[in-house]
């Protein structure tokens, strides 16, 4: 008989895929065979021939169950499948019935199956599944993963659970997330207190992490479309503070933080050569993560074969230093397969702080 946890979330960005990480590291410490699916996945990509959603495909290719891809990620939202679906292009039940065997299949082949869920309780209603009916229906006890605090955490779960409770779909555990250290404790006993009444599990994942928090190089990259040139080493290299390139180049260089992501108009050869030229130093190195240079106007040619010689990451865009530093400062770093540094980390903190086995207990 296969165990089953679904993995809610009372809004976007509280940290599922970081949760179903530590989950998939967790249980393979107790059970033989562990498996994950994404039933509704928003957000796709192509892996391996496949159109599946890219939380999914990452934990397929972390964990080595490229062989199940094709299940983990039955239904997936591309451009246009919400105006198919309410035009009656597709059939009403397809989602249900994708899931429901994709589930089915992994059933057979796992002996503990973690169930991501996609956004707050109400993402998949377009399509006829959200979240709630795909617990119910896959009758998957509920973890639900929360921000840190006390005041909106207890106000966004009482916005979801109503929904969970409609559809007949059992939670069981409350997870907060991203806490703040000093009010840890507090935090837990005020939640534990809210809920108390309910029967429900309150207990802990992270504290809020920089590490986890912010992009890596690559990252950056996917989210503009861009090519990394530079040291493919540095890839996976987090980036903990975007910086403009607006100053003079001296200051700009004294207040480089740690591992700064520097944005600097084309037209700056001064300061191009001079960060490039950081590149090799390694108190420098350690401050400067590497360039966006931004910007119609084109390098000088001496400029970007000193930029391309010093092998410093870089990427190059027509857009404005403002306009990029606007798209980057909006953007929520995701976990992707490379991001080893993260994964290595979101295993080991895991262990320390979150009790599978309580977690486990509650799935009966």
């Amino acid at each position: 008989m296969c165990r089953k946890i679904f993995i809610g979330a009372t809004g976007q960005h509280c940290g599922k895929t970081t949760i179903s990480l530590s989950l998939m590291h967790l249980a393979r410490r107790k059970y033989q065979r562990v498996g994950f699916m994404k039933p509704i996945g928003p957000k796709c990509i192509q892996f391996r021939g496949l159109t599946m959603d890219k939380d999914a495909a990452m934990i397929a290719s972390v964990y080595g169950m490229e062989q199940d891809a094709h299940l983990m990620s039955p239904m997936t939202l591309v451009s246009d499948t919400t105006r198919r679906f309410l035009d009656g292009a597709v059939p009403s039940d397809a989602p249900r019935r994708a899931i429901l065997e994709a589930c089915a299949e992994l059933e057979k082949r796992y002996d503990f199956l973690i169930i991501e869920g996609a956004g707050h309780g109400g993402v998949g209603s377009v399509v006829g599944v959200n979240n709630a009916q795909v617990a119910a229906m896959l009758q998957a006890p509920v973890l639900m993963v929360t921000g840190g605090g006390i005041g909106n955490v207890i106000d966004s779960v009482a916005l979801n659970l109503p929904l969970y409770e409609r559809e007949q779909a059992r939670v069981r555990v409350i997870m907060s997330n991203k806490l703040v250290p000093e009010k840890r404790q507090a935090s837990l006993s005020y939640l534990t207190k809210a809920f108390q009444h309910n029967g429900l599990l309150v207990t802990s994942a992270f504290d809020y992490s920089r590490t986890l928090a912010d992009p890596t190089l690559q990252h950056v990259s996917d989210l503009l479309g861009l090519p990394l040139h530079g040291d493919s080493a540095d890839r996976s290299r987090i980036c903990h503070t975007i910086q403009l390139g607006a100053a003079s180049s001296q200051k700009v260089i004294d207040s480089l933080e740690d591992s700064t992501l520097l944005i600097v108009t084309s037209s700056r050869d001064e300061l191009i050569v001079t960060a490039s030229s950081l590149h090799h130093i390694p108190e420098f190195r350690a401050r400067l993560a590497g360039l966006i240079v931004a910007g119609h106007a084109p390098m000088s040619n001496i400029t970007e074969r000193i930029l391309v010689d010093s092998n410093i990451p870089y990427m190059r865009i027509a857009e404005t230093t403002s306009e990029v530093y606007y798209r980057l400062r909006e953007h929520v770093s995701k976990i992707g397969p490379d991001d080893t540094e993260k994964i290595e980390l979101i295993n080991s903190t895991a262990e320390k702080y979150i009790n599978f086995d309580a977690i486990d207990a509650m799935l009966e």
